[in-house]
């Protein structure tokens, strides 16, 4: 049995994956798995490092000696905020496999809605060939709101398609090749912009900004006809019932949904039944165990050695 304390995992999804991949991660000193009803009143005084997503509301409490939290997904909204959390680092958690997967299901949503898929899906069912004149990609602006790592790498994959890209984030972020705006050029970057792309993480400025008036000020005359709006940030970055007002108005022209502000979509929601919506169940980029327990492993490795950890939060912005 390793001196060096466990590592304490609080993770509220796939509870069967993260039980099996445990079992070989942290080989150098174990883990606690909260998930475990073994677990549940352990003595956590002794742990140094929490994995955590969506954790238990007394679990600062119960671990008073962490040095370092790690989220288990790239956001850490479930984090930030909760009672008694201790003043240290907070690492998000980024890895290739999950910026790939966004960005394959951000590229897969602007091509649906750029050659009409839905229309054709339902030509398919009613068995006629109805072809469809649709603009190509460089014809379209796509506006892609969030430029971290899951946004700057959604530019590129799309600029690959040919659409005509441009780019928002609260401070300007100067990316080759790309028109950038920040928090002042707000209204001129909706203009412009045909789909609206949301990976923004959410903070207090963010909860709810996804709103009708925002979704007037996108562009109406562009190739689309109506503009689209598709999001894979944050669920309560939007507000649904603007949503369906928009697209049954025709301000939106359709939408691409993977985040929602309840979660799961009750099956009641109208957004379910609404023309040109497609919806996930906020799968675009699932975090994949292995890699996360890996980049875990890494990081405290990082700081065992002494060096900087990487992907640390700024509180102050909330990401």
């Amino acid at each position: 049995m390793s001196a060096r304390p466990p590592v304490l995992v609080d993770i509220k999804f796939n509870p069967e994956g993260v039980a099996r991949v445990l079992k070989t991660a942290f080989a150098d000193r174990g883990s606690i798995n909260l998930a475990d009803p073994a677990n549940r009143a352990r003595d956590l005084g002794d742990v140094e490092y929490a994995l955590l997503w969506k954790p238990d509301a007394d679990l600062f409490q119960r671990a008073p000696n962490l040095k370092a939290i790690f989220s288990g997904g790239a956001g850490v909204d479930h984090i930030i905020g909760m009672a008694g959390l201790p003043e240290i680092p907070i690492v998000r958690f980024v890895d290739r496999s999950l910026t790939t997967r966004m960005s394959e299901w951000v590229v897969m949503q602007c091509l649906m809605h750029l050659r009409a898929q839905y229309a054709h899906d339902i030509s398919q069912r009613q068995r006629q060939w109805a072809k469809l004149d649709a603009p190509e990609a460089a014809e379209v602006t796509v506006g892609v709101m969030g430029l971290g790592i899951l946004g700057q790498d959604a530019v590129a994959k799309l600029k690959v398609m040919g659409f005509d890209v441009i780019g928002w984030s609260r401070s300007r972020k100067h990316i080759d090749g790309v028109e950038t705006f920040d928090a002042s050029e707000l209204d001129s970057f909706l203009a412009r912009t045909d789909i609206l792309v949301g990976l923004l993480p959410l903070t207090a400025e963010t909860t709810g900004f996804y709103d009708g008036g925002l979704f007037k000020k996108l562009r109406r005359d562009g190739a689309l006809g109506r503009s689209v709006f598709i999001n894979a940030g944050r669920g309560k970055s939007q507000v649904e019932a603007d949503i369906v007002s928009a697209i049954r108005e025709g301000t939106l022209g359709g939408a691409s949904l993977d985040v929602f502000e309840t979660e799961p979509l009750a099956a009641d929601n109208p957004l379910w039944g609404l023309e040109n919506v497609f919806i996930t169940p906020h799968d675009a980029a699932v975090s994949e165990e292995n890699a996360l327990f890996r980049h875990v492993e890494a990081q405290i490795a990082r700081f065992e050695r002494g060096e900087p950890l990487q992907f640390v939060v700024d509180r102050a912005a909330g990401y």
